[in-house]
Parts: C-alpha cells; structure tokens; sequence
C-alpha cells in the first residue's frame, strides 16, 4: 500500500459524517483490500481507536483483508441457489480451484467467496464473475466460465 496515496483518500473525506465506511470503501477501490497499515491512518484522523476501525472492517464482509485473486467469484448461498443446488456448485468449485470457499487460489488467480443473495434468483443456483451475474450455473458453465477467465487474464 502507498502510504502517501492512502492519506490523499482518507484526507478527502475526512469532513464526512461518518466518513469511516466512504474511507474504507476508497481504500479498498484503491489498493483492491484494506491493508493492516491503514487502521492507524484510520483511527488517527477520525479520532477513534484502532479497535473501532477493525471491528467496522470485520463487521461488513465485503471489506477485504488480502488482495483479491485477479478473478473474484461470487457464489450465491441463499435460500433459493441452495435449494437448487449451491452446496455441491461450491463442492465442485472449491475442489476445481483447489481453494476453500472465502480463500484465494495460491497462484493468486482467483478469489471466491460466499454472497448471500445476487437477487437472480429465479436462475438459481448463481454466481458472480468479475462482476458479471451468471444463473442456471452446472459445474460444466462454472469451469467454462473460470477457464475463459483464466485465457483473458
């Protein structure tokens, strides 16, 4: 993380109402994650603790810790992708990419993580690619999805 780019993002919003979330959420289109040296720039301009900023960052689950995977794939796990069929989309996918569902492969290629709800839900089960929805998704679209990702990248 670029310290000196960090402070820019966070000094803009600083007169924000509770500029804690638009900050974070600055930081995290920035640099793609919240890195652990941000939390101090956090808590010094918003005059808060350390603990406040990382207990907001732990509460919302769309903050990220790490940096992403190059390709980050979103599997729906609400009521109707489950009832259609989600858990053994996840199974093949975790045992695909070798990862566990909310990890990133150790090549760094792909992020994927647990949504709940893409609001497709009339083509469940459901899955978001690098932001594009994909419904009705077999284990055989997934792996043609992940592999014409993996030739764009």
């Amino acid at each position: 993380m670029d310290i000196v780019r960090a402070r820019e993002r966070i000094g803009a919003l600083k007169h924000l109402p509770g500029a804690l979330l638009p900050m974070l959420h600055a930081l995290q289109e920035e640099f793609g994650y919240i890195d652990d040296a941000a939390i101090p720039l956090l808590a010094e301009t918003l005059n808060i603790s350390r603990a406040e900023v990382h207990g907001v960052i732990s509460f919302y689950h769309d903050f990220r810790r790490t940096p992403p995977g190059r390709h980050v794939l979103h599997i729906c796990r609400a009521e109707s992708c489950q009832a259609m069929g989600c858990n053994s989309l996840i199974a093949h996918v975790e045992n695909s990419l070798r990862v566990k569902l909310g990890d990133t492969t150790a090549d760094g290629s792909f992020t994927v993580k647990p949504v709940y709800c893409l609001g497709n839900c009339a083509l469940s089960p459901a899955i978001m690619l690098d932001g594009q929805p994909y419904g009705r998704v077999s284990a055989g679209v997934a792996d043609a999805l992940i592999e014409n990702a993996r030739r764009q990248a």
